[in-house]
């Protein structure tokens, strides 16, 4: 269902646009992807609403091994890309799961600002970004997902999130469009 509103107090997630993530083989170019993104990002922050830039460091404990790439990541792994145009006022999440609600601040952080509603973009679709969705549903957020502000490393798994699971918990929309209803 398209994005039909945005409420008084909505914030803008982008999940793991980072150095390590937008390196990686994505069904869409990551490069699109951020500059979406940051469009989002500027956009929100033109009109004080709050931004929140979420990075992973790490994984979850226990039998989760068959999920984890070998080896030592690169020391600017974790960093987000320069081109979000970071900003002193931005909120930084730094989170070790999939979601970025489970083990961090975040729902404290939103809801002290009063946010009711949720905009997502970001790398993985299907990984990062459909947990923090499904996380901020359960938490009592309206949710809208810029479709073509995420990717995947799987295309099957992209357009499942997509197609099937986004609009299950919210409305979707483009980035142009959700620009457009901040007004």
């Amino acid at each position: 269902m398209p994005a039909s509103t945005l409420d008084r107090t909505t914030a803008l997630v982008l999940i793991d646009l980072q150095k390590g993530i937008t390196g990686l083989p994505t069904v869409h170019p990551a490069a699109e992807i951020v500059a979406r993104g940051a469009r989002l990002a500027e956009a929100f922050r033109s009109r004080g609403l709050p931004v929140v830039l979420v990075n992973v460091t790490g994984g979850a404990p226990g039998r989760t091994e068959a999920g984890r790439p070998g080896g030592t990541p690169p020391a600017d792994w974790a960093e987000l890309v320069a081109e979000l145009g970071q900003q002193p006022g931005d909120l930084r999440i730094t989170k070790e799961r999939w979601g970025a609600f489970h083990g961090t601040e975040l729902d404290a952080e939103l809801r002290r600002r009063g946010v009711t509603q949720i905009v997502f973009g970001g790398i993985a679709t299907s990984i990062g970004v459909e947990s923090s969705a499904r996380a901020a549903h359960e938490h009592g957020y309206h949710v809208t997902v810029a479709v073509d502000a995420v990717t995947d490393l799987d295309a099957d798994a992209h357009h499942n999130s997509v197609q099937r699971i986004f609009p299950r918990l919210g409305e979707t929309d483009t980035t142009e469009a959700i620009i457009g209803l901040l007004g």
